[in-house]
């Protein structure tokens, strides 16, 4: 059993001497991470280099936050752990992702049934948390006060270290932007350590998001971008110090950089060539898309956007999304926060029963087609799906950007990336942006190429170091796969890889055979206590106790 949220505080000696340490940092690649290599901004990041081993990472499809860090943490692909995109669908309707819609076990429930404690600081998609021996303080698109693991942890934190909170406050200043990225940093490493004192686990992963959110909100800031780094090698170090770990891995869930191509419009492309239908009447949904801004890191966490998010969670879906908008005349926050897309979608909008194939999510990375028997008022008969498919395909891949070169370098069925009891939930058709420098986009805005809307986006290599004992600095890993990351932790703590597991350890570890594990349980996942967040949003008028 965990010890209680109170008491077992480990206080006798200097060090917790972690077996593992995992590092992620979201967002990040060799690109992104040589400059401060360059200017000695990053001594312990350098020094795990130099003294480990370390290759370019290869991200999965799609290279985003939510899908990426569960694939990494479970060592399977989204079509067997179930999360493609912040969204998860039922028909035309949405809502964010947790941990509830992830059907695999994490490599520190896997350790559990070891008899291997762990501490999770951060982890993106891991609220509400799930029991096992050990801590765990959720990341990303997690609520504001996250319920942690054991109860009242997240009391606990703040009575011990003043403070700690996933997100920044609203309605901060600039200036004070810039200070919430260090503290955010700061929180992370100081949870951390204070868990790991606590609790002394065999395995420790420890997350930061603000490697990645600073390229989407402040790219061309390189002091703000420097102040960063720092803050991560500082907190790096001093956790290593503090938990004398005999193995760290280093590893980023995708990697980030510069647009250097167009915005692909698909959605107003699939409306000329008329596979999709438009409306501006009641029959229609607003761009979910567009109001729920993938939480990438773009336009994060405005007032907006967290009504929009929540109010999803209590029966407020895009069917009734637009009269709320109407009534509370939220056009004008619209133009506060997030501008064009939200004030398009409050008038013209997808009509997906009448569409034939159309873009939900951006993130998603693709085309979903409208089929009968598997959408609500699915239009294209089941024995049609295949020829559909494949002209639709074709069509995409003769489109270009304005330069006159392919917008995509690959357009595949899903079923090329997607293996497993999910696949259906996926898009029908992955569309790749050529060499990741277009931003796909699924709003309606009357063109079909504009100038991307950000500046940076993610990229799909990343990075992946690993330095200390039992890591063989000799050989080179073999093209090394976001999927790699947890069977390569598993045997480096001297346990099997789940066989159902759809990476392999890198030959830098003594590999362990895969073993099979127990069914995953949806069941022990607890739903997340939102009953704060709710009150807040009844008070300001945006929710009504019917309505839930």
């Amino acid at each position: 059993m965990p010890p209680s949220p109170v008491h077992h505080r480990v206080t006798d000696r200097d060090s917790t001497g972690l077996d593992v340490l995992l590092v992620g940092l979201d967002g990040v690649d060799r690109a992104v991470l040589q400059p401060h290599l360059d200017a000695d901004r990053v001594p312990t990041i350098a020094s795990i280099l130099e003294r480990g081993a370390v290759s370019d990472l290869e991200s999965q499809i799609p290279p985003w936050t939510p899908s990426a860090w569960p694939s990494l943490y479970t060592g399977v692909n989204p079509g067997k752990h179930g999360v493609f995109d912040f969204l998860a669908f039922d028909g035309y309707d949405w809502r964010l992702v947790d941990r509830s819609d992830v059907f695999a076990h994490s490599l520190w429930e896997l350790l559990d049934l070891h008899g291997r404690r762990s501490v999770v600081v951060n982890v993106p998609v891991t609220s509400p948390p799930r029991s096992f021996d050990g801590a765990l303080v959720p990341g990303y698109i997690a609520p504001d006060a996250p319920t942690c693991h054991p109860d009242g942890l997240l009391a606990e934190l703040q009575a011990e270290l003043g403070d700690y909170r996933v997100y920044p406050p609203r309605d901060i200043d600039e200036a004070e932007k810039r200070e919430w990225y260090r503290r955010l940093v700061e929180m992370r490493g100081d949870a951390f350590r204070y868990l790991a004192d606590r609790f002394d686990p065999a395995f420790g992963f420890l997350q930061f998001q603000q490697t990645d959110t600073v390229f989407h909100e402040r790219p061309d800031d390189t002091a703000v971008v420097a102040d960063i780094f720092e803050a991560v090698d500082e907190q790096l170090r001093a956790t290593i110090d503090r938990c004398d770990p005999d193995t760290v891995f280093l590893v980023s869930d995708h990697g980030i950089g510069p647009y250097e191509g167009a915005e692909f419009r698909v959605n107003e492309y699939l409306r000329d060539i008329g596979r999709l239908e438009t409306t501006t009447g009641d029959g229609g949904m607003p761009s979910w898309t567009a109001l729920a801004r993938e939480r990438d890191g773009t336009e994060t966490h405005s007032p907006l956007q967290r009504v929009l998010e929540v109010a999803s969670r209590f029966g407020v879906t895009s069917q009734r999304l637009q009269p709320i908008l109407e009534t509370l005349r939220l056009d004008q926050l619209a133009l506060r926060y997030v501008s064009s897309d939200t004030v398009r979608a409050a008038t013209e909008r997808v009509d997906f029963p009448e569409s034939t194939a159309y873009m939900r999510s951006r993130t998603e990375v693709g085309v979903r087609l409208n089929v009968a028997g598997r959408e609500p008022e699915g239009v294209i008969p089941a024995s049609e799906y295949d020829q559909v498919r494949t002209a639709l395909m074709e069509e995409l891949r003769a489109v270009e950007s304005p330069d006159g070169t392919p917008v995509f370098e690959q357009v595949a069925p899903r079923e090329t990336f997607f293996d497993g009891p999910f696949t259906e939930n996926a898009v029908d058709i992955v569309t790749i942006p050529a060499d990741w420098q277009h931003y796909l986009s699924a709003s309606l805005r009357g063109e079909r190429f504009a100038e991307p809307r950000t500046a940076w986006n993610h990229k799909r290599t990343g990075i992946i170091a690993a330095a200390g004992e039992g890591i063989d600095t000799a050989v080179s890993a073999d093209a090394p796969h976001l999927f790699d990351v947890a069977p390569t932790v598993l045997s480096a703590l001297g346990h099997p890889p789940s066989s159902r597991m759809d990476g392999r350890p890198l030959d830098w570890v003594e590999a362990i055979d895969p073993a099979a594990y127990p069914p995953f349980a949806r069941a022990d996942t607890e739903p997340a206590d939102t009953g704060a967040v709710e009150e807040r949003l009844a008070a300001l008028g945006y929710l009504h106790t019917n309505e839930h």
